[in-house]
């Protein structure tokens, strides 16, 4: 089978499940023009198959909006610098079920079942390819070059979103917003505050663009133990830096990787059934030990004859030199060309630009729960609390009408949620959470004409002509 052939199984077996465009949905009208049932923020992994998910639960007047240019939505090809996904190749995600919509289908498509074999993992320019065919095989509507600039909560149960689109100040009207903005989507990446009072021309977050060939033969420093960091590491050496070191403040590298455990356990599936205590419980324990780098990205990195790495080795102080950036250890001094800042992020809807009319209606988990002592986690406590259908929770009665039909599909999810936005091993069980979610608002909203409509619905179904009875005599 090659890729036409998949093209058309798809087609196939979207037929078979009675995939339809047609949608349940009565169309709203607002003076200012076009209301959509649903907008998407974000044309990434989650925001696509949150509108396939959308348009099998016929739910059809959707939009999604991407600020990249067209091809270039996540950070597959941008800022992600592994060599591969860490996700094992044979997991199910964003297909939902339909078995010719899967990685495993694409590939065999063009690489045969031999291909399939010998793959290992993903190679990450290869999974944003099979993203633009999912985008393009299921014609989802996608609108690239738009930044969500804030949305504003309206009359009616609406939500006017103020973007920039193409360079131009534009509107747009929505009944429902999904955030699908990935890891990044609640909060900011983070860049210690020891760091920031260098000049930006000797830094970067491994978010950031970096523009490599300029640090050719260069010796850079590398802060964080966490995967991306090896993979930055790898992706420096391999385009010419001379060395770079990675520096861990743990004793030892991470050796547990929780969300393997989790992917079979039936924790990310039935996450939502836990109790407050004990999702505290298991996300601060995976903060605790969070991912180690995978051992090929690791193996791949200490191979170069220019990788280096200290553990046991906090930065203590960091100062500009005069030829480059003086990082202290308690160990040792050394001198750089330049950093690059591996250290995460933070999720904090305070943090969000786009929900600056809202975020004082949010509950954070501060708000709701008191962990004990030996598990609470200030990087925890700021998370939104939210439900399992991804809606944030309002700390106030005013806020119930602003936060109504804002949907949290971000990493800031992960407390509340579980892994499952932004994270390929849980967004098949989070979509139809998240769907449900959706369609139950947008029914309960509607719930009175539906069943007027249902009451009034008249139209005749059985229409043959029935030969005329017979008239029989009474027996005298």
């Amino acid at each position: 089978m090659d890729l036409n052939q998949l093209n058309e199984r798809v087609k196939a077996d979207l037929s078979y499940i009675g995939f339809s465009n047609q949608s349940w949905v009565a169309p709203t009208t607002h003076p200012e023009g076009h209301v959509y049932d649903v907008i998407i923020v974000g044309g990434g992994q989650s925001g696509l198959s949150t509108a396939f998910a959308l348009l099998r639960e016929r739910i059809s007047n959707v939009l999604i909006l991407d600020e990249n240019p067209a091809g270039y939505e996540g950070p597959w090809i941008t800022y992600a610098r592994m060599f591969t996904l860490r996700t094992p190749k044979h997991l199910p995600s964003i297909d939902l079920g339909v078995p010719s919509l899967t990685f495993q289908a694409w590939w065999r498509a063009q690489y045969g079942e031999k291909g399939w074999e010998t793959l290992d993992k993903v190679p990450r320019h290869e999974w944003m390819n099979y993203l633009k065919w999912y985008r393009d095989v299921l014609n989802l509507p996608v609108r690239n070059d738009v930044k969500l600039d804030v949305i504003e909560p309206i009359q009616d149960q609406l939500h006017r979103l103020h973007v920039v689109d193409a360079g131009e100040q534009k509107k747009y009207i929505a009944r429902k917003v999904v955030l699908a903005t990935g890891i990044q989507g609640g909060g900011e990446w983070h860049v210690p505050d020891f760091i920031k009072h260098l000049p930006k021309s000797l830094y970067a977050h491994t978010s950031e663009a970096i523009d490599f060939d300029l640090l050719k033969d260069k010796k850079i420093g590398i802060l964080g133990g966490g995967a991306s960091a090896f993979d930055n590491a790898n992706y420096a050496l391999e385009n010419g830096v001379k060395e770079a070191h990675v520096f861990v403040r743990r004793k030892q590298l991470p050796r547990i990787n929780p969300i393997r455990q989790l992917e079979h356990s039936g924790l990310i599936e039935r996450y939502h059934v836990l109790t407050d205590q004990e999702k505290y419980t298991a996300m601060s324990h995976f903060f605790k030990f969070n991912q180690p780098p995978t051992n090929d990205t690791f193996l791949r990195a200490s191979a170069w004859k220019g990788f280096q790495m200290h553990l046991d080795s906090p930065w203590l102080e960091v100062k500009e030199s005069k030829n480059g950036v003086t990082v202290v250890t308690p160990h040792a001094q050394f001198e750089f060309d330049y950093l690059i800042i591996s250290t995460g992020l933070i999720s904090d809807p305070t943090l969000r630009p786009e929900l600056r009319y809202v975020n004082q209606y949010i509950t954070r988990w501060s708000d709701v729960f008191t962990p004990e002592a030996e598990i609470a986690n200030p990087l925890v406590d700021v998370h939104p609390y939210l439900t399992p259908e991804f809606t944030f929770t309002p700390n106030c009665e005013e806020g119930k009408a602003a936060l109504r039909g804002i949907f949290s599909f971000n990493y800031s999810a992960l407390i509340s949620c579980g892994v499952s936005a932004s994270a390929l091993s849980g967004i098949r069980f989070a979509i139809p959470k998240l769907v449900k979610g959706i369609a139950d608002e947008l029914f309960t909203e509607d719930k009175k004409s539906i069943i007027q409509g249902y009451l009034q619905y008249d139209v005749e179904e059985f229409v043959a002509d029935l030969p005329q009875a017979k008239t029989v005599e009474p027996v005298a």
